[in-house]
């Protein structure tokens, strides 16, 4: 069997997700497309992880593929998360993750519904104020959740969640029907109302974001041509970081993983990954590098298993449902976290020694993203230990 490195294995992610400087891209859908996705819970995290892998990152120009191109797509995919991915790529990933997810969320719904005391018959009701939501989306051409609302009072309508927790609280079943309209692929997260920043989308029906038509995918084979292109970014990987990016059960690992051409290979910790077949060839190492990666960033959210590369550092900057805060990277490792004050300053604090050579490299790195953001404000929805700390 042949050995992948733990060295080789960070080669691998410095080059291939585009981190060491000397591999960084010309385009914001090149890096998208090479890490199949980026993280957009955080719509920051879309144009921070741009900033660390482009030669010349611009809010403008990464708006601009967004919301007027529009070659690369906001949308719900791997574990029911918010991710941009390349156009081509939006019916391999509804096909491969959505499809299911949509099943899943309708399935709940009908049950929050119910739980908040509906008597009528939830499933009609559920379809028909869907349909009055797409309707009044398709007069308006693009809307923001609260302006749907005023277009009809049923979509006003408020449901209980947690009914009879001391944490129950009210939420409008439209949030909810356009959750679920985007799951089955019928509508889209256009432009922000306000900045880049901004976690407010405008909605927008599919077929008028992207006219053309989508391919059409079978779930099978969505799910072989996203193992395939996890593997090209990410690999080696084992099954169980496939399973947990991807959300599925081990069993749909296992099945598309069967159908790739690949090899298993050694790895330093003493277990098994898989590459596409052929892919073991060894990786030119990059002079030592420095990166600042924003919270949720895809490399550092690629895999379940993170030692080789996160050492002893989880606990500092993740937080307990294992969502990663801004990390500083140093040689392929994760060495330090960082955060903006509220004042707008980029600081960091490295949790172990790299050398003073090193540690003006990280100095250097976040001088020039806080020139970067200028007076924009960055704060993660999930704070971690670290991010919390220095961020007062």
């Amino acid at each position: 069997m042949p050995r992948i490195s733990t060295e080789q294995r960070r080669a691998r992610l410095a080059l291939r997700h585009h981190i060491a400087p000397k591999a960084r891209a010309d385009s914001a859908v090149t890096v998208a497309e090479d890490l199949v996705a980026l993280h957009a819970t955080d719509p920051a995290t879309v144009y921070l992880s741009l900033w660390a892998r482009m030669t010349a990152p611009e809010i403008a120009g990464i708006e601009r593929v967004l919301y007027d191109d529009r070659t690369l797509v906001r949308m719900l995919a791997m574990r029911r998360t918010m991710f941009v991915t390349p156009a081509e790529l939006v019916p391999v990933l509804h096909a491969a993750c959505t499809d299911a997810i949509a099943v899943r969320e309708r399935r709940k719904l009908v049950q929050l519904v119910r739980q908040g005391g509906f008597t009528g018959e939830v499933e009609s009701w559920l379809d028909e104020l869907s349909e009055i939501t797409m309707t009044a989306l398709t007069e308006r051409g693009e809307a923001l959740a609260a302006e749907l609302s005023r277009d009809d009072p049923r979509l006003a309508t408020k449901v209980t969640l947690a009914q009879g927790k001391s944490y129950a609280a009210e939420q409008s079943i439209l949030t909810r029907i356009l959750f679920l309209l985007s799951a089955q692929g019928r509508v889209v997260r256009g432009r922000p109302r306000g900045s880049w920043v901004s976690r407010q989308h405008r909605w927008v029906p599919t077929e008028r974001w992207l006219p053309a038509a989508p391919a059409t995918w079978s779930t099978a084979d969505a799910q072989v041509e996203l193992a395939r292109r996890w593997l090209a970014s990410f690999g080696p990987g084992t099954v169980d970081d496939l399973k947990w990016w991807t959300g599925w059960t081990l069993t749909e690992a296992r099945k598309a993983l069967v159908r790739l051409d690949v090899e298993e290979v050694e790895l330093d910790d003493g277990g098994t990954g898989v590459v596409l077949a052929g892919d073991t060839k060894k990786t030119r190492v990059p002079e030592p590098w420095v990166a600042l990666l924003p919270a949720l960033d895809p490399t550092v959210m690629g895999y379940a298993a993170r030692d080789w590369f996160l050492g002893p550092h989880r606990k500092t900057l993740f937080d307990v449902n294992g969502n990663a805060g801004p990390t500083v990277w140093y040689a392929g490792r994760v060495v330090g976290g960082w955060a903006q004050r509220t004042d707008g300053e980029v600081v960091y604090r490295l949790l172990e020694d790299i050398g003073s050579g090193a540690e003006a490299q990280v100095a250097a790195e976040a001088a020039r993203l806080a020139t970067w953001l200028g007076p924009a404000k960055v704060t993660p929805s999930f704070r971690t230990p670290l991010e919390r700390e220095l961020g007062l």
